[in-house]
């Protein structure tokens, strides 16, 4: 447990430079005892101990996420590392990049799941601007 508690303490600052202190701080304020419990182990287990090593930059870890989470088909997660991603310096184009590659190995509806959940995410932050509608 001290091991888990001291990934906790790293992975809590990385975490909410990532993903961003407001939804961090929401995350954590309505866990109950239940599920604060995910809350501890995802902070430990994914912040502190795969984000917090230094091998990988946070640019290169955001677009492997991206990957990983079209091959899972996880639109809400894409969606809040799309965000992420922003935070880390990656661009609209790297974003779409790994979007396309993930696309060729993971299949095209797959694909379309996640470029409309990135799509949804860069223009609600202003990265991208929408066809105006006719």
């Amino acid at each position: 447990m001290a091991d888990d508690e001291a990934l906790f303490q790293k992975g809590m600052p990385i975490r909410r430079e990532v993903l961003g202190p407001e939804y961090v701080d929401a995350s954590m304020a309505r866990a109950d005892e239940f599920m604060m419990s995910f809350q501890r182990a995802t902070t430990a287990w994914a912040w502190g101990w795969a984000w917090g090593d230094a091998t990988l930059d946070r640019k290169t870890r955001s677009l492997m996420n991206l990957a990983m989470l079209t091959a899972l088909n996880r639109a809400p997660e894409i969606k809040l590392h799309v965000k992420g991603a922003l935070n880390n310096g990656v661009t609209v184009e790297e974003i779409k990049a790994a979007l396309l590659h993930a696309t060729a190995y993971c299949g095209i509806p797959a694909g379309l799941d996640a470029f409309r959940a990135a799509h949804e995410v860069l223009v609600s932050e202003g990265a991208v601007q929408p066809k105006p509608e006719r």
